[in-house]
């Protein structure tokens, strides 16, 4: 048999541990074409823009 602990982990150790692993939202950005909110660094969704620039092509379906 392999190492085991001795000890239980208790609740208040095993949460402090976990303290840091909480989701975050991503920083949204105002699109400066089209005015909505977007992941920052990333190409808008809603327009195909970045950085006031056409960059991709976007279907309205």
């Amino acid at each position: 048999m392999g190492p085991l602990p001795k000890r239980k982990v208790s609740k208040s150790r095993r949460n402090r541990r976990r303290a840091h692993d909480a989701l975050v939202l991503n920083h949204l950005v105002e699109c400066e074409s089209c005015g909505e909110y977007h992941i920052a660094h990333r190409v808008c969704p809603k327009c195909g823009s970045y950085r006031g620039e056409q960059v991709v092509e976007v279907n309205e379906d």
